[in-house]
Parts: C-alpha cells; sequence; structure tokens
C-alpha cells in the first residue's frame, strides 16, 4: 500500500513552488561538484561581520592527529551586552556531509549571537567522499577541543559552549556530544539539532513518504551516506559516531533541543532520537513543525511556521544560558 504523506504548509508549498523543477530533492554522486560551486558562491556573498556587529576572523587550528589544519570562522561581538566571558554558538554546517562551507547556514547563528550576545565559531570540516568517516567528525571534535582550550582567548566561557547545527551538521552535533562524552573532552552545555541527519537506514515510514518530495529525499540521503560510509551504509558495525541513531546508550549527553518538519525524511528519525533520550534519564525539547519539509525555514523565512520555529531555537537557548 502506498504511504500518503502529510501535506505541506500552505505558505511552504508555495514557496517550494517558486523553486520550480530544477529543485528537486534528489542529489547524485554526478551532482555534487556543481552544487559544491554554487554553495560556495552563496557563501561568498555573506557578511560574517553583519555590518560592523561582529568581529570576524578564519582561524587555521590544528586537526586531528595526523590530518591537515581546520579553518574556523570566529564571530565575536563587538559591543557585548554585559562583561564577562561570552557563550559559544559551535556551529557545524550541513550539506549532506558532501557539501558546504563554515559560512554555510551561518545566518540564523549569527542572529542568536546578536541576541544573546555570544561568540559564533563555525567549524569547516572535510567532506566525503573524498574524506569519509571519521573524517567530519573527528574535524568538528579537534575544532570543540581548540575552542574550548583557547575560550579565554576568544573571551568566551568554556562551560558554554552549545553545539548547534542543520541537517548533517545536527547529526555531526549529536555525533559530537556521544565522542566527547566517551573520550572525556569538554562536554558541551547543549546541543541545537535542526533536522538532523542521524540515521544511515533510511528506511523510516518518513523516508518512505516523502520519496520526491520536498528538498532533500532518501535518494539524496543515500548518496550522502554511501559518500561517507561506502558499502557499509546500512548495513551492520555502523560507528554511532557517524550515524547518531546507531549509539546504543544515549545516557550522560548535554540537553538536547531537537525539531523537524513533519513533511520531511528526517523526521522520524529525530522524535526517535528524542525519545531515546528520555529513556536514557536525558533531557530533551523536541517540536515537529506541522508542514515542514527539509529547511523550510531556510526558504520561507516569513511563513508563520518558520518565524515559530526560529522564535523556539531562540527561547531554548535563552533558557539554556
Amino acid at each position: 500500500m502506498t504511504e500518503v504523506p502529510p501535506p505541506f504548509d500552505p505558505e511552504l508549498a508555495a514557496a517550494l513552488e517558486q523553486l520550480g523543477p530544477d529543485a528537486g530533492p534528489g542529489l547524485a554522486p554526478e551532482d555534487i561538484p556543481a552544487r559544491r560551486a554554487t554553495g560556495r558562491e552563496l557563501a561568498a556573498a555573506l557578511d560574517p561581520t553583519r555590518g560592523g556587529a561582529f568581529d570576524a576572523a578564519d582561524r587555521w587550528v590544528p586537526g586531528p592527529p595526523g590530518a591537515p589544519d581546520l579553518s574556523l570562522l570566529v564571530c565575536r561581538p563587538v559591543a557585548p551586552p554585559a562583561p564577562g566571558p561570552l557563550p559559544v554558538l559551535y556551529h557545524v554546517h550541513g550539506g549532506g556531509l558532501v557539501l558546504g562551507t563554515n559560512r554555510a547556514g551561518l545566518e540564523e547563528p549569527l542572529t542568536w549571537a546578536a541576541e544573546l550576545g555570544a561568540v559564533v565559531v563555525s567549524v569547516e570540516y572535510r567532506l566525503a567522499p573524498e574524506h569519509p568517516h571519521p573524517a567530519p567528525v573527528e574535524d568538528v571534535y579537534a575544532g570543540l577541543l581548540w575552542t574550548a582550550g583557547h575560550a579565554a582567548e576568544l573571551g568566551a566561557d568554556p562551560a558554554r559552549i552549545v553545539a548547534v547545527g542543520a541537517s548533517a551538521g545536527g547529526g555531526l552535533c549529536a555525533a559530537l556530544a556521544l565522542l566527547a562524552r566517551d573520550r572525556g573532552g569538554p562536554r558541551p552545555a547543549g546541543q541545537l539539532l535542526m533536522s538532523p541527519m542521524l540515521d544511515d537506514r533510511g528506511d523510516s515510514v518518513s523516508a518512505r513518504q516523502l520519496a520526491g518530495l520536498g528538498t532533500w529525499d532518501r535518494s539524496a540521503s543515500a548518496t550522502a551516506w554511501r559518500a561517507l560510509l561506502g558499502e557499509r551504509a546500512g548495513g551492520p558495525g555502523v560507528s554511532p559516531y557517524a550515524a547518531p541513531a546507531r549509539a546504543r546508550d544515549l545516557s550522560g549527553l548535554p540537553p538536547a533541543f531537537l525539531d523537524v518538519g513533519s513533511a520531511e525524511t528526517f523526521r522520524d528519525e529525530t522524535v526517535a532520537y528524542a525519545s531515546r533520550l528520555w529513556a536514557a534519564g536525558g533531557v530533551a525539547e523536541l517540536h515537529v513543525w506541522p508542514g515542514g519539509y527539509h529547511g523550510f525555514d531556510a526558504l520561507a523565512p516569513d511563513a508563520a511556521v518558520s518565524r515559530s520555529a526560529r522564535a523556539a531555537r531562540l527561547d531554548w537557548l535563552r533558557r539554556l544560558r
């Protein structure tokens, strides 16, 4: 029997329709070079200073042992609202593990930082398939180590580093929390996971319902996971540091905020992860936005549901502080 998908929110559906037929939800391996080039062009247009509100600088810092140095974009408020060490938003960009730079998806974290008086540190990790697992998550962990170890230099509080990311970045933030726990590394004060990419198996009800719909579907996920894991994707023995849904133990993790659209591929894996955090005695806040497809609030920021989603994330960050 065909699984009927939930409808898109009308405002979001209208925004998606405006993109036309070229904005399909799939991603084939041969599409990656062109999509990377487009992403770099868009990222280059970002002003990380927000008109002079932030002092923005690219920093090269040590990568994982035996790996190249990392590029971190550090954005510090020029006029912090209060004296003393500032909280840090440690940003991990999305892009299906195969696309993106440390400027991708940075608009919302900069908005939060302006509201909260926070430093933003955005990590540029190595991308698959050229750099399969564990390269991306090890880069993200190395960036966290540097950020915590150099907090005083940044005017920041190492005890108030919040990992934030969308899509693949959300999955990497969840993996980062697991890795930091298991290695005894710096513990993030929280993890903000927006439509996180958590499960390489891709056989949930929502993945089947939304095949061929929205902005990212199970075929795109399959391309991404194969790029990261090769033939291991979907099979036994996949590391939880690659696909956090594989983790057997979710205890002892930082407080989490998770949100996802009701009409997107990652809905069920996000809901399941939140439920497992609660089952392990953890703290988690979950929002499922009605009619939302993947990345809906970036595509249609003025839609009512997008405004609600963005307000909820900022409210959680305020309460976490």
